[in-house]
């Protein structure tokens, strides 16, 4: 397993823990210099609050661990493709880096040009797709049911 399968796995716990709570099964973990220093996952419904995306929890946690708003040393792991308001806020941190499993072909930052992530912001799609594309259709399954 490759580092990024690694903490891929970190972030579908949360994802996991998400579903567990009745949220969108997405998940997130920010990691620095081979520790997490901030992880999340949906909290929309809890919270009552659309902004409270799995990305922007591990972001503030990050932020907070890390005693700065600029994460550009560190990457994202999410289970899912970030939406344009959460690649908005990887951009505002410089975040160095964004690995993601599953795509959004509906709403997921890839579909806008120019990129909403920061120019320096590497990025890597694909890593677990197959779990993390597997647990968001389950869940949505269910409640379709």
């Amino acid at each position: 397993m490759d580092i990024d399968e690694k903490y891929m796995q970190d972030a579908l716990r949360e994802a996991r823990a998400a579903l567990e709570e009745g949220e969108v099964p997405i998940g997130a973990v920010v990691v620095c210099r081979g520790a997490i220093i901030g992880k999340g996952h949906n909290m929309t419904e809890r919270l009552h609050d659309p902004t409270a995306h799995a990305e922007m929890i591990a972001i503030t946690a990050a932020t907070e661990a890390f005693d700065g708003k600029y994460l550009s040393d560190c990457t994202l792991y999410v289970t899912v493709e970030p939406c344009p308001m959460c690649a908005g806020a990887l951009n505002w941190a410089q975040i160095g880096r964004v690995v993601y499993g599953a795509g959004d072909p509906k709403r997921g930052q890839s579909l806008y040009s120019p990129p909403l992530l920061h120019p320096r912001t590497e990025l890597r799609s694909g890593v677990l797709a197959t779990e993390c594309t597997e647990l968001m259709l389950s869940f949505f399954r269910d409640k379709r049911g």
